[in-house]
């Protein structure tokens, strides 16, 4: 998605170079899978789409991985879980931003991409991602990962709490095994009973993605794998030195993965792909983030002030993606600029872009100073160095 926190470990400002050209990988593929699922696009483009749909299980990986350091690096230091400051971070670096996009939904008709929200209550709640009906409320539909991630927010620090308040912080490992293995059982079970009794018909795809692929109890095998690896490497040092001196060796071990997850995901609405192909997805791109955060690893020394950019602006371009192509598609199309070309295709991607950099400047940033003056001055000078 998206929205990355301070990473709270050893040589960080390095280290967010090697996470940046994944948050870049990550809208990247979002951004082409909705281009071409979505919008007359060129064929070429289908290569890419196919997978696309995974950038969003990286946003997860990272976001498990991110936020779980800056809880598991306070509770190592002896701090505690602060919720005051904890929910202060996040309201302000995912809510002004998102409020406005939802305003234009529903201010601006024009901009919507399909035929149809889902009530406003359901946005602001974050719950539209619960019971979503792609056919009837199809618009906007992208702010299921949203939902997901601020209900993540909302529980965990809530169960680190209770984690810390006895002495159970040394079992946090068997509470997240006991949740991948339950996302394992509660697919099957929704795959069987709530989606396979529908048959093969027209309808089949619209029944999985309500009771699989949107829910968030069947959507939490990324966040656990970020999660998971930030206690590992939180709390368990030796491993840590150990894993991080073979960085170029893990990311070529996430590429075998995500490889063999590509190709069991090929119908990624089919059983296999469904009960088993998510955490498959999740734990490649677990080993990816390993590579990236390993000194050994070239994406760790590697520097780009594109793919930079293109991170800082991935929240930004995750919520406005979808009405900026339908827009201007929708204005600039003719003869000489057919929707399905390759300019419309470079056009739409500089439009999206550039819509980014004006939420990114107008409304991210302001929000994230006003964030710095409410933070303890310690807190506000770490988050505005890492860029949270």
């Amino acid at each position: 998605m998206t929205k990355l926190a301070a990473l709270p470990l050893a040589e960080p400002k390095s280290k967010l170079h090697g996470l940046d050209h994944l948050r870049a990988l990550a809208i990247l593929l979002v951004f082409f899978f909705h281009y071409g699922r979505l919008f007359p696009h060129p064929e070429w483009t289908h290569a890419i789409s196919k997978f696309g749909w995974t950038g969003v299980d990286l946003f997860f990986v990272l976001s498990g991985y991110l936020i779980a350091s800056q809880l598991f690096a306070k509770i190592a230091n002896g701090e505690g879980v602060l919720l005051k400051e904890f929910f202060i971070k996040r309201f302000f670096r995912i809510i002004p931003a998102y409020v406005v996009v939802v305003a234009i939904y529903f201010c601006f008709p024009f901009a919507r991409e399909r035929e149809a929200l889902a009530p406003l209550w359901k946005y602001l709640t974050f719950t539209q991602n619960l019971g979503l009906d792609l056919y009837a409320q199809g618009t906007f539909s992208h702010a299921w990962s949203l939902c997901i991630e601020e209900q993540f927010y909302l529980v965990l620090p809530l169960i680190l709490l209770a984690l810390v308040r006895f002495n159970g912080i040394n079992k946090g490992f068997w509470v997240l095994a006991g949740l991948f293995v339950l996302g394992f059982a509660i697919r099957l079970y929704s795959y069987q009973t709530l989606v396979a009794v529908h048959g093969n018909g027209d309808w089949f795809w619209l029944y999985w993605y309500q009771w699989i692929y949107y829910p968030t109890h069947c959507r939490l095998d990324g966040l656990l794998v970020g999660v998971s690896l930030a206690g590992l490497l939180q709390f368990y040092p030796a491993v840590k030195d150990r894993l991080l001196k073979h960085g170029n060796m893990l990311l070529a071990t996430s590429l075998v993965i995500l490889t063999g997850a590509y190709f069991v995901c090929l119908d990624e609405q089919s059983f296999i792909a469904s009960v088993f192909g998510f955490p498959l997805v999740s734990i490649g791109y677990g080993v990816m983030v390993l590579g990236a955060i390993s000194p050994s690893g070239f994406l760790f020394r590697f520097k780009s002030g594109v793919l930079s950019t293109v991170a800082a602006l991935s929240y930004a371009v995750y919520l406005t993606h979808k009405i900026v192509i339908h827009v201007t598609q929708e204005l600039l199309a003719g003869d000489a600029l057919p929707k399905d070309g390759n300019a419309m295709f470079l056009v739409c991607t500089v439009t999206s872009l550039l819509a980014a950099f004006l939420l990114n400047r107008l409304v991210e940033k302001p929000f994230l100073k006003l964030r710095e003056r409410l933070l303890p001055a310690k807190d506000a000078k770490r988050q505005a160095q890492f860029a949270a």
